[in-house]
């Protein structure tokens, strides 16, 4: 692009027909002449005033306006304008998401008016020709979704452009001189767009805040949060806040709580975590039941409505995780300490206490805030070894699995109450299963980093006995506490509370799924939802060890609807609940905060309370949790690539995840690292798109790369700062193989 000065040139005549439109729009009471349009968009000169009467006209016969009086125009409001979302496409074109609405609306880049990706605007709705389909030109901007963005600067003379990586930026920003802020030539800035001048190509900005050169570590992840408009850091006047609360266990608390500190009472979290927001406690009864409590930190005794530090956890809304640190909600003296369930500490604790028979049936249930002590800490490994080993008599966790780095003795108590909790977890597994929840245990990546942060190593983490154990009884007491409160009425009205809802899938991604599927051999029954349950739990256990495996998992969660927190409850179709809420987990969500304060609330004989408040609070919490799983993608996206830079020229095995047009994408099978073949770089024929086999196929050789082929890959870049990967084709297994 061409770096020419951007505030100068003519009048844009697209441009005053907006100014016109929105001038229109201001006061729609009394219709206004030429000169009274012109004097308002300060326009003096003869052409200018003669280029607005044109501009009348043609809206006219447009009919976006109508002429009231002689040479008086006013607004036509009619059926033609909507409000939506924008949703731009990365060739500069859009659409318009209107929820009233089936299909979107299609904009051309030239209709786009300055309007960016997620931009709420204001669309006008007409048909190109007779029989044509619906398109719309966006007139009004409501509201900005982001005005920062993350960008490399080049610096000119007396001024800068800010090229914007990400969110299908279309444009680069003007920097003016003054507003460098100490920026050098190929930094990689954090921008703010003040302005965008109706006749300007390029919007206004300012630099704010200067991240490093692009390809370092610390510059490429501190990008990553900028990005997505997450902190990496806490003002000081929150960490003050925090430090100076007090969190000592005192008498006159304990008094107000159910006093738990003699319960056997332990944690079980991963090898590395550095906050333990819930524990089990486990007391076998005299009738054969089980007292079972599941203990979450009680985190809203110290974080306070109307506080500084209660507003910044709101505005974070969840803890980031990336691949090579966490952003906590709270600040330090809160998650790792205070709210943290450490092994031989007292803390305050907010429960769900069940009284549970050997057929893990609910025979009672007590919900409240507790004190309790944790008698031991272990790592999903240790607990995993008590299960896989509960024959042997010995029951010493060896030191080479030891989180503590060394052996020791495991108290019997707590080893029979593992596998008790292990045996009852999986009559309730079972029991959901049967009521058609869906099981994704798909792989996850984890990298071993060494002192710099530098990956030297990929290995893969899958959920074991242990780490069921604890989902299982934390999704007991989320979807009891939601149940609990769920079926409570004030009044005429359920009572207000955070749900957390998970819609059927949409029929048409089931419908592509089936399609693709059905290339490996599989099927699915989609008479019903349940059918449909049962099927997906099929299709993930027959294709578990296979060179598809990832592809599937991945293909299959996309059908999925997303997740979200709201009033409404329309239940969980993942796990089949009819109730389902978030409370296990408020040191590093909010609406798990939310959720203790309204279970409170209602435990105290409170009102009902206000659903618009909370319905606000469950959006910003969806949509920073959104954010959070965006960053936390690109985080390991990063780190693959900075693995494979340091593997270039080496052969691979892959399988083909997806097929384009453009290229094919490889996934690496030994790391799960993803690239792309471009169709440009394969040489041995032309090679062309075939959509409906989800393949390429060669015109000369008739070769063909399918979705789902087993191929062998070298890697030809590892573009850190794209966070890209090029592969280049080497030729199927089969092939190659044989």
């Amino acid at each position: 692009m061409s770096k020419r000065n951007k505030r100068g040139g003519n009048t844009n005549t697209n441009n005053l027909t907006q100014s016109i439109l929105s001038y229109l729009r201001k006061d729609t009471s009394k219709p206004n002449n030429h000169k009274q349009i012109a004097a308002a968009l300060g326009i003096t000169d003869a052409s200018g005033r003669n280029l607005i009467i044109k501009k009348l006209r043609k809206l006219q016969v447009e009919g976006k306006i109508q002429e009231i009086d002689r040479g008086k125009f006013s607004i036509v409001s009619n059926q033609h304008y909507h409000k939506g979302r924008v949703d731009l496409t990365s060739r500069g074109q859009g659409y318009v998401v209107i929820e009233e609405l089936e299909d979107d609306i299609f904009v051309s880049s030239k209709n786009l008016n300055h309007a960016l990706q997620d931009d709420i605007v204001e669309v006008y709705i007409f048909k190109r020709n007779k029989g044509g389909k619906k398109e719309g030109e966006i007139t009004k901007i409501i509201q900005r979704k982001r005005t920062e963005f993350v960008g490399v600067i080049q610096i000119q003379e007396n001024f800068a452009f800010v090229n914007c990586a990400g969110f299908k930026m279309y444009t680069d920003i003007f920097i003016p001189k003054k507003h460098f802020n100490n920026a050098n030539d190929g930094d990689k800035v954090l921008v703010l767009m003040e302005d965008w001048p109706e006749k300007a190509d390029s919007p206004f900005g300012k630099v704010i805040k200067v991240l490093g050169k692009p390809g370092e570590h610390n510059t490429e992840i501190h990008s990553i949060l900028a990005q997505y408009g997450l902190p990496y850091e806490f003002p000081p006047e929150i960490e003050k806040y925090a430090n100076d609360l007090d969190t000592s266990i005192q008498p006159e608390e304990i008094k107000k709580r159910r006093d738990m500190r003699q319960d056997l009472t332990f944690t079980i979290d991963p090898k590395d975590a550095k906050d333990f927001d819930d524990a089990l406690s486990f007391k076998a009864l005299d009738d054969d039941t089980y007292e079972i409590g599941i203990h979450i930190a009680d985190v809203s005794h110290y974080l306070i409505p109307g506080t500084v530090l209660d507003d910044e956890a709101f505005e974070r809304a969840t803890s980031v995780y990336l691949v090579d640190r966490v952003v906590p909600m709270l600040p330090e003296v809160l998650s790792n300490n205070a709210c943290s369930l450490r092994p031989n500490e007292e803390k305050y604790t907010f429960s769900s206490v069940f009284k549970i028979n050997k057929k893990a049936e609910i025979i009672d249930q007590w919900f409240g805030r507790t004190v309790t002590y944790s008698d031991a800490r272990f790592a999903y490994e240790e607990a995993q070894h008590v299960i896989e080993n509960k024959e042997d008599e010995a029951h010493t966790i060896p030191s080479k699995i030891s989180i503590t780095g060394k052996e020791y003795v495991v108290d019997k108590k707590i080893v029979k109450a593992i596998l008790k909790l292990d045996e009852l977890a999986k009559i309730l597994r079972k029991e959901r299963m049967n009521h058609g929840a869906i099981s994704f245990d798909k792989v996850e990546v984890k990298f071993n980093l060494d002192e710099n942060n530098t990956p030297v190593g990929v290995y893969f983490k899958e959920s074991k006995d242990a780490n069921k154990l604890i989902e299982e009884f934390m999704l007991l007491a989320n979807r009891s506490v939601a149940e609990f409160i769920g079926k409570q009425r004030s009044g005429d009205e359920r009572k207000t509370f955070v749900y957390r809802v998970h819609d059927q899938p949409d029929d048409e991604k089931i419908a592509a799924l089936e399609n693709i599927i059905k290339r490996f051999g599989y099927k699915l029954d989609t008479r019903d939802p349940k059918t449909t349950a049962t099927s997906l739990n099929k299709l993930l256990k027959d294709v578990h060890g296979k060179k598809e495996q990832n592809l599937v998992d991945t293909l299959t969660i996309r059908t999925m609807s997303k997740a979200v927190y709201t009033t409404n409850n329309i239940g969980h179709y993942g796990l089949a609940f009819d109730y389902y809420t978030h409370f296990t987990s408020p040191i590093r969500r909010y609406p798990d905060v939310m959720v203790h304060r309204l279970l409170q609330y209602y435990l105290d004989g409170g009102k009902n309370a206000k659903q618009e408040e909370f319905e606000e609070k469950c959006r910003h919490s969806s949509d920073m949790e959104n954010l959070s799983s965006k960053a936390e993608r690109e985080s390991i996206k990063y780190m693959q690539v900075k693995f494979m830079k340091d593997h270039e020229d080496q052969e691979f095995l892959g399988v083909i995840s997806g097929v384009t047009e453009w290229g094919v994408y490889v996934e690496i099978s030994s790391n799960k690292c993803e690239g792309m073949v471009r169709l440009q770089d394969i040489r041995d024929d032309h090679y062309v798109f075939n959509k409906e086999e989800y393949a390429i196929i060669g015109e000369r050789s008739k070769n063909m790369y399918q979705l789902g082929d087993e191929v062998y890959v070298k890697v030809k870049n590892a573009d850190l700062v794209r966070k890209h990967l090029d592969f280049e084709m080497l030729g199927s297994k089969n092939a190659i193989e044989n």
